[in-house]
């Protein structure tokens, strides 16, 4: 699950307090329980010198090996059942003496080899809800859509209601994010404005995100000034590639397609997403406000071909949620 760099670098600053935090602890507890019991740090002291007193006793002339390494035998194991007496009279386990990493499996670096431990992937889908949250507000969850906004009588056009039509929209959108996989297919929402495409593209990828696949939501005006940003030059601050997330992440949401100033460069960009993502069989949601007819003359045929033929179309019908609300 490739996350963005922001939130990859978060999690990665999470993981390194946290565990500079539990060694800490571990330091702490340890040199409780000596100053507790000073025989303890002692024996444990006398324990770690056996190797090199071992190797010593090879090694050392005019004298009997083998009878010498019995002799630290004894003393070792006579070490370990006082070391152990001291510990139950104590009411303490080893492990309380024990140095313990705060992950088993990657020992706190975050990595298994090249592989990415659940410890840090769990930490990159808290900053990934995080983010997401910064971005969208905070009350898009499926169960807050509200099907009683949309008209109930049926549409001659339609031959059912916009409610029946968009009550199957949001089971099929429940059902896509419940099971998702960065192969499951791309979604195209189409429909007038304040019909709920954002809101409902939002549902998805909380819940896509919540399940810890990696999400990019942007708007299509942003996505483009990133590319801008990356093929001119003129990033700011920003010191890595901006547009990266874009085909990386498991899940790219792409809001409000149709509201950026149409060009030569953001036709090719939208083709190169699209494409790119698809050959990779990696997931896109795009909304637009723009007909189906339009997004051939916007932006070429190549593209419309593409997000009216591979991708399902999700098609809205009804009144305008924000105006009935205001």
């Amino acid at each position: 699950m490739a996350y963005s760099e922001s939130v990859l670098r978060a999690a990665e600053a999470r993981l390194a307090a946290e565990r500079q935090q539990h060694d800490e602890q571990n330091r702490r507890r340890i040199a409780e329980i000596y100053a507790a019991q000073p025989r303890l740090r002692k024996i444990d002291s006398e324990l770690r010198k056996t190797s090199a007193r071992v190797m010593a006793a090879c090694f050392r002339k005019g004298e009997d090996t083998q009878t010498a390494i019995e002799q630290l035998k004894r003393e070792n194991l006579a070490l370990q059942q006082e070391r152990a007496w001291i510990l139950e009279s104590n009411e303490l386990s080893p492990d309380d003496l024990a140095d313990t990493p705060i992950c088993t499996a990657c020992g706190g670096t975050g990595y298994v080899g090249a592989v990415m431990c659940g410890c840090l992937r769990e930490l990159c889908r808290q900053e990934q809800k995080k983010e997401l949250s910064s971005i969208l507000g905070g009350r898009e969850r499926f169960e807050n859509f509200r099907l009683d906004v949309y008209p109930d009588a049926v549409d001659p056009a339609l031959g059912v209601s916009p409610r029946t039509l968009m009550q199957c929209i949001l089971q099929s959108a429940q059902h896509y994010a419940r099971t998702f996989s960065p192969a499951s297919g791309s979604i195209l929402m189409l429909g007038a404005t304040g019909l709920g495409k954002t809101y409902l593209s939002a549902c998805i990828a909380r819940a896509v995100a919540d399940r810890g696949y990696s999400v990019t939501y942007e708007s299509a005006i942003r996505a483009f000034a990133d590319f801008e940003a990356e093929k001119f030059g003129n990033r700011g601050e920003e010191t890595n590639d901006p547009t990266r997330r874009y085909f990386t992440c498991d899940l790219l949401i792409l809001d409000d397609l149709g509201t950026e100033m149409t060009t030569q460069f953001t036709v090719s960009a939208l083709y190169q997403i699209v494409n790119t993502r698809m050959l990779e069989h990696k997931a896109t949601i795009i909304s637009t406000n723009l007909p189906a007819a339009e997004l051939e003359r916007r932006y070429g045929a190549q593209t419309a071909s593409r997000l009216l033929g591979s991708y399902e179309l999700y098609q809205f019908r009804g009144n305008d949620i924000r105006m009935m609300q205001k």
